[in-house]
């Protein structure tokens, strides 16, 4: 099942700038806000010093509604036109499973979808129509709480 979709702002390397300037300008409330240097370490991949303050996930509340913010990774291409992507969240890897691979067809996987920290599948796509699409399943004790 699909619990909801969300739009996902992508800066590059500006995020704490943006999450204060929608705070302000839209009067959002930042519900939370984690940096790449509050990942657990991977002593295999070390987080760049240059990293560590850029923003990995924002949350914030505009009305009813979600917005999400994330930097690029050092290093990661940033091409404008891509700075606003389509975050769906899915109940199950299953659906996740399914709903990637409807989007991939004639477009482009971006990261195949695999285990993260904060989901148990999560990858990305370009659809057909150039439309980025960030596949996120969460967590069974999270769909719990509802």
């Amino acid at each position: 099942m699909i619990l909801g979709i969300n739009s996902y702002i992508v800066t590059n390397g500006n995020g704490q700038e943006a999450v204060k300037f929608y705070e302000s300008a839209l009067d959002a409330k930042v519900l939370s806000v984690q940096t790449f240097g509050d990942m657990p370490e991977d002593p295999n991949y070390p987080t760049p010093a240059e990293a560590k303050d850029r923003i990995l996930h924002a949350h914030l509340k505009v009305g009813n509604n979600d917005l999400m913010i994330s930097d690029t990774f050092p290093g990661q291409p940033f091409a404008i036109g891509d700075q606003v992507t389509i975050a769906v969240s899915v109940s199950t890897p299953e659906k996740s499973k399914d709903v990637f691979e409807q989007l991939s067809v004639g477009g482009q996987v971006i990261m195949e979808l695999q285990p993260t920290f904060w989901s148990p599948l999560y990858g990305q796509v370009k659809d057909q129509f150039g439309v980025t699409w960030q596949v996120s399943t969460i967590a069974q004790e999270e769909n719990q709480k509802g």
